[in-house]
């Protein structure tokens, strides 16, 4: 019993987790795929008349939410960090303009949102319509931040798929040493993995932009709809930041 219980808990999966738990935003992210779970159930039950069973699951999604807010105070300052960087490195344009626009929104975001955490927890006391207006405004810098993001990362798809075009072009022509052809193909690996990691992101936008969309009241949908797309991007989040942490294998 005891070696069982031994490979159970020194297994490589239970390490990876924990290692991956111990992370903040891997723990936001999981946090965050229970909370849009948790939202779309409460409105499955609610759909299904079910309400008491949808109060636990309502109560628990209000609860995360508010941890989650907890957990990303001091994250602003991460995000323009990261704004002033892109000012100031070199590169496209566009891109640059993009991945500027996204962290200030991005900032402006967490700040509002630490603003709603403190008035929740009552270490500020806001008038309800102060309150509905900075949740307001918190919701429109999230909207701009992914709207950014979705920007930046059709920019950089147009420009890798010409660079990989460019590549495909410069290996038709000629005779082809060995090492500039080495060279090559991990030139386009590269490329590859570029192209997969924005077409990734892409899609972790196009799904988290309907949240803050339907918070401002700017498309008519359902919590069911919102908690879906949620947990998908959740999940997606989720992923990334485990390879990120214990690697693709």
């Amino acid at each position: 019993m005891s070696i069982v219980a031994s490979q159970v808990i020194l297994h490589p999966y239970v390490s990876q987790a924990l290692k991956y738990g111990g992370t903040n935003l891997g723990r936001d992210k999981l946090y965050r795929t229970v909370q849009y779970f948790s939202r779309f159930l409460a409105w499955y039950l609610q759909s299904r008349g079910r309400n008491s069973e949808a109060t636990r699951w309502t109560a628990l999604k209000n609860h995360l939410a508010l941890a989650r807010k907890l957990m990303r105070l001091g994250k602003p300052v991460e995000h323009l960090q990261a704004a002033l960087r892109a000012a100031q490195t070199a590169g496209d344009i566009g891109e640059q303009l993009a991945t500027i626009g996204r962290q200030i929104g991005y900032f402006g975001y967490l700040v509002y949102d630490t603003v709603v955490w403190a008035n929740a927890v009552k270490i500020i006391n806001l008038k309800p319509s102060t309150s509905q207006r900075v949740t307001r405004v918190s919701n429109q810098f999230w909207l701009s931040g992914i709207l950014f993001s979705i920007v930046h990362g059709l920019l950089k798809a147009g420009r890798l798929a010409t660079d990989a075009k460019k590549l495909r072009f410069t290996g038709d022509r000629g005779e082809k040493d060995l090492t500039d052809e080495t060279q090559r193909e991990l030139k386009q690996l590269t490329l590859q993995k570029m192209r997969a990691d924005v077409r990734y992101q892409f899609i972790v936008d196009l799904m988290d932009i309907w949240i803050p969309a339907s918070n401002l009241g700017l498309v008519n949908v359902n919590d069911g709809v919102v908690g879906l797309a949620g947990l998908a991007s959740s999940i997606m989040g989720m992923r990334a930041q485990w390879f990120a942490v214990n690697g693709p294998k």
